[in-house]
């Protein structure tokens, strides 16, 4: 490891402009990144991680304002930047990888468009060597088929593949400094060990990390240094080892009990048949991504959906909320036929039946504030207060928009909104991916009170094992569009019968610490 410093930031203060108010999101932050050490910033959802990172590119923000005493890239101070210094700087000099890799990706490009720019604006290669070298990013990042990939556009890619994409993407130019922003949050165990190791492999080499995660068992694996954040600032600094196992501020060891065990939540005796789902089939064009799916949820009941990114969830969450159309097979609710009839048929249900999606910011009307986003959902007269105070919220984000909350923050608002219509079902596509392992602690307590209280029942669709083996009565393994193993959740993960869900299993990552 180099001796030479990295960034160097001195009092680094971001505020943004709320109505007349000016809100502090970075308050007095410092620290230094030495050449190739890998610096991780955690803490919860809304403590400034993401704002701290993204201030070091020249991206903190519409509105923002950055203000620091001291803050030097590379020996050169930044401080009087313009917009097309701070583009210089980008792409070579540091990549960044966001944890939203729908928003981030152009819509209107291909992947493999988007990659490519990077290695033209830079001069990297000639024309007729660029595609092969978007190939071979594609390879490093672990994409299946790379060639076909590049062909395609964000919104036809699994959120592990887009997430994939965008890494890609971060490291065309071959940056001194890469800033990972929860860049494993949306993929599943396998893909995530994969993407580790990339990481791992990329900081062994001596390259700069600045990782941001809510997830203490990636950050055991990576970082070598950790920098806890709470309310915009610094509430501790240290070692990895040193933070992980002799942590001297309460919220650091309120963090690391939260990773290092998970309770079962109370089981509840299952009622009747809330939906059923048989013989489901979807295709699109020659490729069959559900293949014979067959489920039954009883109220009450916990069911739990994993497998790797592109296996088929998503889309089985689409064939039972009717957000798709199956080729063949058919879902019933509440007793009635809900797939294969006129949206009319389902609209006086619908309420009763509610989505938390996996990605908020899209699921969200941008226009709309909090404030309207639960009033939709909640009854006549009925205060959003209460619902956003169960997750973990308070009213100062009535009137905000959807952009200006935090990745967590809008998880949970898209949780309050799911759970604001009291339904018989919620599907649950990832709802607590984006959230750091205290506030996820207390959403997946939320989700077993309202279920025990209401007799709600969930599916639950989730890449985190561990989560699914805290929350879930019943497991469904998928692989390749099928289910390939079920069973009680105990059963599947303490018995696992196959090969699939064994190497599931032992990719799961765990709190590590070095000697």
């Amino acid at each position: 490891m180099g001796d030479g410093t990295v960034i160097e930031v001195d009092n680094l203060r971001v505020t943004f402009a709320l109505g007349k108010k000016r809100v502090e999101a970075v308050r007095g932050v410092s620290f230094e990144i030495r050449e190739g050490e890998c610096v991780a910033l955690v803490g919860e959802s809304g403590s400034g991680k993401s704002v701290t990172a993204r201030s070091l590119v020249g991206l903190a923000g519409p509105g923002a304002g950055v203000e620091t005493d001291t803050f030097t890239v590379a020996g050169r101070d930044v401080r009087g930047f313009a917009a097309r210094d701070w583009r210089r700087l980008r792409g070579r000099f540091a990549g960044l990888i966001l944890q939203d890799a729908l928003v981030s990706l152009d819509p209107l490009r291909t992947v493999g468009a988007e990659i490519g720019e990077v290695l033209r604006v830079h001069d990297i290669g000639d024309r007729r060597d660029r595609p092969h070298r978007v190939q071979r990013l594609l390879t490093d990042v672990h994409v299946p088929e790379p060639e076909r990939r590049a062909r395609q556009y964000p919104h036809q890619l699994s959120g592990g593949l887009r997430q994939r994409a965008l890494i890609a993407s971060a490291i065309a130019g071959g940056p001194r400094l890469l800033i990972a922003d929860e860049p494993t949050t949306a993929l599943d165990a396998t893909v995530q060990a994969q993407i580790l190791r990339l990481l791992a492999e990329r900081h062994e080499a001596g390259e700069t990390l600045l990782l941001i995660s809510h997830d203490l068992a990636v950050v055991s694996r990576l970082a070598d240094r950790v920098l806890v954040m709470k309310d915009g600032r610094i509430a501790e600094a240290g070692s990895t080892r040193t933070i992980l196992t002799g942590a001297g501020h309460p919220y650091t060891r309120e963090l690391v009990a939260a990773a290092s065990g998970r309770r079962r939540a109370t089981t509840v005796e299952p009622g009747d048949v809330v939906a059923e789902a048989t013989a489901l089939r979807k295709v699109y064009g020659d490729r069959t991504v559900v293949k014979d799916f067959g489920l039954t949820i009883r109220r009450g009941e916990i069911v739990g959906l994993v497998g790797e990114s592109g296996s088929g969830k998503t889309t089985v969450a689409q064939l039972l909320f009717g957000l798709a159309e199956a080729t063949s097979g058919h879902v019933r609710f509440e007793g009635r036929d809900f797939s294969g009839v006129p949206e009319r048929a389902r609209r006086p249900i619908r309420r009763r039946l509610q989505l938390i999606a996996q990605d908020p910011l899209s699921a969200f009307d941008p226009r709309w504030t909090v404030r309207r986003i639960l009033g939709e959902a909640l009854g006549a007269g009925e205060s959003p207060e209460p619902i956003l105070e169960r997750v973990g919220l308070g009213a100062d984000v009535l009137d905000r928009y959807p952009r200006q909350l935090s990745g967590g923050q809008r998880q949970r608002v898209a949780v309050a909104r799911a759970i604001a219509p009291r339904p018989s079902l919620i599907i649950c596509d990832e709802p607590v991916s984006a959230l750091d392992v205290s506030v996820q602690a207390q959403v997946l307590d939320l989700l077993a009170q309202i279920r025990e209280d209401d007799g709600t029942a969930l599916l639950f669709i989730s890449h985190d094992l561990g989560v699914i083996r805290d929350i879930a009565d019943r497991v469904l393994v998928m692989h390749d569009g099928r289910v390939v193993e079920q069973g009680p959740v105990q059963a599947v993960f303490d018995h696992a019968g196959h090969e699939y869900t064994r190497a599931l299993l032992a990719a799961v990552p765990t709190l590590e610490v070095a000697p």
